[in-house]
């Protein structure tokens, strides 16, 4: 999976689960059916949205972002569907193009910590993708014991 695809498919899959929990609350305020609509929307949604956030990070590291589009893209999944353009924007930017960045080159970049991190990461893709899974479920995890956003309703 390159980076243009796995940023398409996360950008997707967080717009879709947007469509769920705004249905979930018609559901709840609209027709009256209570609670556990949004308890299994939102649920799903929070875990895509960290795991939006986190592919964001690692794109953008990838593909060399500036830190501001790197935030920005992690921002998107705040607004309802915005995901879906920003993909667009991306790869009609040429922010997409390109394989993963296993090896280093004379890119100043290259040098860096983060930068070596991030290699290495890539050049696994099942052990990160085990690791990333862990880190999001974690937070995913302390942000239930947290509660939601503004407490309960």
């Amino acid at each position: 999976m390159t980076p243009s695809s796995l940023y398409r498919t996360v950008a997707r899959a967080e717009a879709v689960t947007w469509t769920m929990l705004i249905i979930a609350l018609i559901l709840k305020y609209g027709v009256k059916i209570g609670d556990w609509p949004v308890s299994i929307a939102g649920f799903i949604h929070g875990f895509v949205f960290l795991t939006y956030a986190t592919m964001a990070v690692l794109i953008g590291m990838n593909q060399r972002w500036r830190k501001g589009l790197i935030v920005g893209a992690a921002a998107t999944a705040v607004v309802p569907f915005l995901t879906i353009p920003f993909d667009k924007w991306l790869e009609r930017n040429g922010k997409l193009e390109g394989p993963w960045r296993t090896a280093a080159t004379d890119h100043p970049d290259d040098r860096k910590w983060t930068d070596a991190t991030m290699r290495w990461l890539v050049a696994r893709p099942l052990l990160t993708t085990v690791l990333l899974f862990i880190v999001i479920v974690a937070i995913f995890a302390t942000m239930l014991v947290v509660g939601p956003p503004g407490g309960e309703h």
